[in-house]
């Protein structure tokens, strides 16, 4: 099959997050139509996780591709670039104060970045209540996207932005992620500068890490005075049925995490005993370094599809530079095969660069620092 040009083919986002919203922004603002499949049922189905920082030469470069940049300083929070070492006592170790005027990575919630993308998109580009099951079809095209009611869509591009457990990779690559021996537990804390004021006085601003070689918190400000708190332990995957205890069962759990940090502050441990409501369990998981895959003119990844890390900070910036190189290349390339050649020959290689520099980052998250700076890491894709 001869590849359609771009302008007329049939182009499928596989996920509503930064990575897929993004991408159909920009299509969209080159005059290039695209459809974007999620499996949400709607856009309020679930929370969208904590805070975001997005950086100067990724984040923001593709939202001023976009020309959603000053929209995007509107939303954003400057401060939030505060960051905190503090060792288990509660002690700060070192503190990174942003200057007045520094913009080069400010904070916003995913769901205030995520209604910022689907505000920009033309109506009905979402379709909600689409999960994918898997993706049929040559590769020389067309593909078939498969939904679990027996539907399909046929399609000339299949793009991959559908995160860590990706349904579309299988059309280009037999990986799979692996746990990388590190579990997050997530724990939610509202209204707190009234109700959590001495948990609010230890993280500031911004965000907040300690860690003692085995576990370590990283707390960090959300918008309208929320704080999540990410408790970070070196166990299996299955740890928590593991230990004869179930998601919900939020009194054992924090048990079994108090024995674990016996030996911290209590003001410390104030970050694990007075979340509101219940833990949110978030092993960490990540794809083999390199990932790459055999050209396919018909299916591409970008984001945590193509090149799932562990959370230090680059995710969302990549799957962002990702969506946004994509979408130039289908609107200055001839056909849609050299538009995906083209995005592919520099994405591949900087995300092998990354994944390389990464590859244990979820074991740094545990370390001991007496002093000095912390790398900024934030929550994982879900």
């Amino acid at each position: 099959m001869h590849s359609p040009a771009p302008a007329t083919a049939r182009i499928s986002i596989i996920g509503a997050g930064p990575g897929g919203l993004t991408c159909a922004r920009i299509l969209q603002k080159h005059g290039i139509p695209v459809t974007v499949y999620d499996r949400d049922p709607h856009p309020e189905a679930r929370n969208q996780g904590g805070t975001l920082d997005l950086h100067a030469d990724d984040g923001q470069l593709a939202l001023r591709e976009a020309g959603l940049i000053d929209e995007f300083f509107r939303l954003a929070r400057p401060e939030g670039q505060e960051m905190r070492l503090l060792d288990p006592t509660g002690r700060i170790l070192s503190r990174h104060v942003p200057a007045e005027d520094e913009l080069y990575k400010p904070e916003i919630d995913r769901g205030q970045l995520r209604d910022l993308l689907l505000d920009s998109l033309d109506p009905g580009t979402v379709r909600w209540d689409h999960a994918v099951e898997r993706v049929s079809g040559p590769a020389d095209g067309p593909r078939q996207v498969h939904f679990p009611d027996g539907t399909t869509v046929e399609t000339d591009l299949v793009i991959g932005a559908d995160g860590a457990f990706s349904r579309v990779r299988p059309a280009l690559s037999p990986a799979a992620p692996l746990y990388t021996g590190v579990s997050f537990l997530e724990a939610w804390f509202q209204d707190v500068e009234n109700a959590h004021p001495d948990i609010a006085a230890l993280v500031g601003r911004g965000s907040a890490a300690a860690a003692d070689g085995d576990r370590a918190l990283f707390a960090q400000r959300n918008s309208g005075d929320h704080i999540r708190v990410y408790i970070i332990q070196r166990l299996p995957a299955d740890w928590i049925t593991a230990s004869g205890l179930s998601a919900d069962d939020t009194a054992g759990i924090r048990a079994r995490l108090l024995d674990g940090f016996s030996g911290w502050s209590s003001p410390m441990l104030r970050m694990i005993t007075d979340n509101d409501g219940p833990y949110v369990d978030r092993p960490l998981f990540a794809l083999p370094v390199p990932h790459t895959w055999e050209p396919t003119p018909t299916v591409t990844l970008l984001g945590d599809a193509a090149h799932l890390m562990p959370p230090l900070g680059v995710g969302a910036n990549l799957a962002m530079l990702d969506a946004c190189e994509l979408a130039l290349a289908l609107a200055g390339s001839p056909t849609v095969g050299d538009a995906v050649a083209t995005y592919e020959k520099t994405m591949l290689p900087r995300a092998a660069d990354a994944a390389r520099m990464l590859e244990n980052g979820a074991e740094a998250l545990l370390e001991r620092h007496d002093s000095g700076e912390i790398a900024h890491f934030g929550p994982p894709q879900h």
